[in-house]
C-alpha cells in the first residue's frame, strides 16, 4: 500500500516543470511576487531563528559552509538556502538537526512546494521565488538555532531580500557578472549587493577592489551599519601552511581549510570575522577549527578521488573539479593550481563547458601562462549553454591550443590517447551547470 501511494505522488522534477510553466523569465528581479507569496503564507519569513545573509559575486557557497560546518560544531542547529544545485533540488534546503544538518527529503519538499503552489494560485512567480518562499516556509516549520542565507543573484531585488532584520549581513569578494541584470560597473554590481544591508545591522566585508569598497561603505554608513572590513578590523593570514585570524579580540591560530585553494582561507577568515562581530552564538576556538577543517562544498578546486570518471582518464591522473566561471573565479582556480604545480609538477589540461552568457575569454585567459590544453565540450541538457565553436574562437583568440570532444568522458578518453612523461593534472571547469553533470555522470552527487 505504501508503494502505491509514493508512486501516485508527483516526482519532485514534475513539480518544478509545473512550476517553471507560470513565468516566462526564468530570472526576473523584483519583491512584490515575493511578499505576496510570503503573505499568504503567513510570513514565515518574520518567524526564523537569526538569520546570516550572504551576498556577493564569489565565495557565497563556501563562506556559508564555513559559517555552517562552524557552528554545527558549536552544537547549534543550523538550516542553509544555497543555489543553485549540482545535482539534486534538495541540495538547496538543509534543516538544522542535532549533529549536524540534512538535505530536506522529497517528501518534505514536495510538501512545503505544493503549498506555496496552492497559495500562489497560479500568478506568475518565477521557480527561484517559489523556492524560496519554500525554504522560509521549511525553515519555520523546523525549530533551528540559526539560518543561513545565500542571496541568488545580486541583492536589492534578489527574493532572499525579505528578511527585516538579520543578525548579519555577509558581502563576499565583489567582481564583474551577470551584468546584464546587475550593471557594467562594479559600482553598480557593488551597489545592488549592498543593498541588502539593513539599518544598524552589522555588515561584515571581505576584501574588495577600491571602487567596490567605496559603495560598500557609503550604503553601510547611511544604513547606520557597523561595518567589519578585511584587513581594516580584521585580517586573515597564511603562515606555515596554518591560518592565522586576528581582530581587536584577539588572534587565532588555526588548521588550514580543507577546501583548496588561497581563496579558502579568505572565505574561511570571512566566516570567523561574521560569528565574532555579532556576538549572537557563543563558539570557542574549538569549534572555529572544527568548522574549517569540516567545511565541504563541492565542485570548488574539488578533487575527483572516485568514481565513474577516474577510469576514462589517464592511469595516474588527477581530476579536479570547479565550478567557476567569471573572470574572478578562474583567477582562484589558476592560482591553486599553481599552488598544486609547485608542490607536484604535472602537466595541465583544461576541459571547459560555459553558459552563453559569460565571458569566455576573461575566464580562461587566467589559465594561458599554466597550459596551452584545452578542450572545450557542451554542457548536456542545459538551456543557454554556449555553443562549443563559439567556446573553441575564445581559446584560439588567447593564441591556446582547443580541441572539442562531444563529452566528459570523451574528453577524458582523448587526453588517455596522449603520451604524457607525467600523469597529467585535468581540471573540469567554466560552469557549475557543468560541474552538476559531472558529479551526476561520476556517481558522487552532494550528499
Amino acid at each position: 500500500m505504501n508503494a502505491s501511494s509514493d508512486s501516485a505522488k508527483p516526482s519532485l522534477d514534475a513539480l518544478i516543470g509545473r512550476l517553471s510553466a507560470l513565468h516566462q523569465k526564468r530570472i526576473d528581479l523584483g519583491l512584490e511576487r515575493m511578499h505576496r507569496l510570503l503573505e499568504g503564507l503567513g510570513h514565515p519569513e518574520r518567524k526564523l531563528p537569526p538569520v546570516i545573509h550572504v551576498a556577493g559575486t564569489n565565495g557565497k557557497g563556501s563562506t556559508v559552509a564555513y559559517l555552517r560546518a562552524t557552528l554545527e560544531a558549536a552544537g547549534l542547529r543550523v538550516h542553509a538556502y544555497t543555489s543553485p544545485y549540482l545535482v539534486r533540488i534538495n541540495e538547496c534546503f538543509r534543516l538544522g538537526r542535532g549533529g549536524g544538518g540534512v538535505l530536506v527529503s522529497d517528501d518534505e519538499l514536495r510538501a512545503a512546494l505544493e503549498e506555496v503552489e496552492r497559495v500562489n494560485a497560479g500568478e506568475p512567480a518565477t521557480v527561484f521565488e517559489l523556492k524560496t518562499a519554500a525554504a522560509f516556509l521549511l525553515f519555520a516549520q523546523n525549530p533551528a538555532d540559526a539560518v543561513l542565507l545565500e542571496v541568488g543573484l545580486g541583492g536589492r531585488l534578489d527574493s532572499t531580500n525579505v528578511v527585516d532584520a538579520p543578525a548579519a549581513c555577509v558581502i563576499t569578494p565583489v567582481s564583474m557578472d551577470h551584468m546584464e541584470f546587475l550593471g557594467d560597473t562594479l559600482a553598480s554590481i557593488a551597489g545592488e549587493k549592498a543593498a541588502i544591508i539593513k539599518r544598524g545591522v552589522p555588515v561584515i566585508c571581505a576584501e574588495q577592489p577600491p571602487e567596490a569598497m567605496a559603495v560598500i561603505e557609503a550604503q553601510a554608513k547611511r544604513m547606520r551599519a557597523p561595518l567589519f572590513a578585511a584587513n581594516e578590523t580584521w585580517h586573515v593570514n597564511v603562515e606555515h601552511g596554518r591560518l592565522v585570524y586576528s581582530d581587536e579580540r584577539g588572534l587565532m591560530d588555526l588548521a588550514a581549510p580543507r577546501l583548496f585553494g588561497r581563496h579558502q582561507f579568505d572565505n574561511a577568515g570571512l566566516a570567523i570575522a561574521t560569528l565574532r562581530a555579532i556576538h549572537t552564538f557563543k563558539v570557542n576556538q574549538a569549534a572555529y577549527e572544527a568548522g574549517i577543517l569540516g567545511a565541504e562544498w563541492p565542485a570548488r578546486m574539488q578533487r575527483l578521488s572516485s568514481g565513474e570518471l577516474l577510469s576514462s582518464g589517464p592511469q595516474g591522473c588527477e581530476i579536479w573539479l570547479d565550478g567557476g566561471h567569471n573572470a574572478e573565479g578562474g583567477r582562484v582556480a589558476a592560482a591553486a593550481l599553481g599552488d598544486l604545480e609547485e608542490r607536484v609538477s604535472r602537466p595541465l589540461v583544461v576541459i571547459a563547458g560555459m553558459m552563453a552568457n559569460k565571458d569566455a575569454k576573461a575566464f580562461l585567459a587566467n589559465f594561458a601562462g599554466l597550459t596551452r590544453h584545452i578542450i572545450a565540450v557542451p554542457i548536456p541538457d542545459t538551456e543557454n549553454a554556449m555553443p562549443v565553436d563559439r567556446l573553441a574562437d575564445a581559446v584560439r583568440s588567447l593564441s591556446m591550443r582547443v580541441e572539442i570532444a562531444p563529452s566528459i568522458e570523451a574528453a577524458l578518453r582523448g587526453v588517455s590517447k596522449l603520451a604524457y612523461e607525467v600523469p597529467p593534472r585535468i581540471l573540469i571547469t567554466g560552469s557549475l551547470y557543468l560541474a552538476g553533470h559531472v558529479l551526476g555522470v561520476n556517481g558522487t552527487p552532494p550528499a
